[in-house]
Parts: C-alpha cells; sequence; structure tokens
C-alpha cells in the first residue's frame, strides 16, 4: 500500500473511531487495528493523536467543502439548497440517533478538554454558517441572513441532540418538517412584475 493511500486509510478509520468512540477514547492501536497496519507503520504517519485530530478536521472541512459546492452545482434555487442542509438530519438519521451530531460531538467533547484544536473543529460549524448565510442572502434575506443562518443551525444541532438523546426518528421527520415551513416563511414574497 502506498504511503499516500495509508495516511487516508488512517485518517478516514480515525474519523469513524472519533466520532463513534469519542477523541478521548479512540486509541493509535484502535485506529492501526482498524487499517490493519501495525502501530509502527502507524507512527511513520503520524507521531501524535493530535497530529491524527488535525488531519481528521482537515478531511472533515474538505468533505463538507465538497458536499456543498456539490449542492450549489445541482441545484440553482438557494431554499432547495438550505433543505438539502436540513436533508442531512434523515439521511444520517442512524448514525445521528447512536453517536450524535460528527461536527457537534467533536466540538463539544474538544471544548470539555479545552484543547488547542477546538478552534480548528469549530472551523466545521463556521462553514456551515457561512453558507447557510450566503444561501438566505441570495433568497433576498438581506441583515437577517446572518441570524436566519445562525438559526438554523442551531436548530438543526438541537434535533440531532435530541435525537441521540430520545431515539426517536419519528421526532426527527416531524423537525425537518417544520424547518421546510419555517423556511418557507423566511423567503420573502415575490414581486408581481
Amino acid at each position: 500500500m502506498k504511503a499516500d493511500e495509508t495516511r487516508r486509510k488512517i485518517v478516514i478509520a480515525a474519523d469513524h473511531l472519533f466520532y463513534e468512540q469519542g477523541f478521548e477514547n479512540a486509541s493509535f492501536a484502535d485506529i492501526a487495528q482498524a487499517v490493519e497496519i501495525s502501530r509502527g507503520n502507524f507512527y511513520y504517519h503520524f507521531k501524535t493523536k493530535d497530529a491524527v485530530l488535525a488531519a481528521v478536521i482537515e478531511y472533515r472541512l474538505d468533505e463538507r467543502k465538497t458536499m456543498l459546492r456539490l449542492w450549489e452545482l445541482e441545484e440553482d434555487n438557494p431554499a432547495n439548497r438550505i433543505k438539502n442542509f436540513i436533508n442531512i438530519l434523515i439521511a444520517n438519521q442512524t448514525k445521528i440517533m447512536a453517536f450524535g451530531c460528527p461536527v457537534g460531538t467533536l466540538c463539544s467533547e474538544l471544548a470539555k478538554l479545552d484543547h488547542a484544536l477546538k478552534p480548528e473543529a469549530s472551523g466545521l460549524f463556521t462553514l456551515f454558517a457561512e453558507w447557510l448565510e450566503q444561501q438566505f442572502a441570495e433568497l433576498g434575506c438581506g441583515d437577517q441572513a446572518s441570524d436566519l443562518a445562525m438559526h438554523l443551525l442551531m436548530r438543526s444541532q438541537g434535533v440531532a441532540s435530541l435525537a441521540n438523546t430520545f431515539q426517536d426518528a419519528e421526532f426527527v421527520r416531524r423537525e425537518v418538517e417544520a424547518m421546510y415551513k419555517w423556511l418557507d416563511q423566511q423567503c420573502p414574497p415575490k414581486r408581481p412584475m
């Protein structure tokens, strides 16, 4: 296996383990076992767990940026792009119910640890907040675009947290529908031509 390919497999395995077990609980040995490499080979690629975490955060940012660009390419309507964001709750419902939101849980854990990479991890939320603000601005929401973006981000995080707590798939579905209705109310009325 080539070095770049091994490194990528380590990052992807660490991403899954940090999400499912938590950053603090996932060990080098767990990650090496998941990739089926020796610890020595693991250390060749990453000397510290913080280096793995930095690579995981970068990987998550790249994945989310790619997802957002794809939504922009596939959909001209900013309201529908926002609905794609809301749909993450449905698309990832099983994992969210089992482990919470991958962004929220990582940021929360790093905040509790007062970890040095906490600001980098919060960049994941910043990415979503700025992207949502852009979508609301394109909808014509003007000065409210930033507030609306933060409200939707907060609401989706609340749904993810409660879905994880109560394990209620019907709750997730109802909240997604309520967010659709809320979004429709935020769109300025179209003026007659």
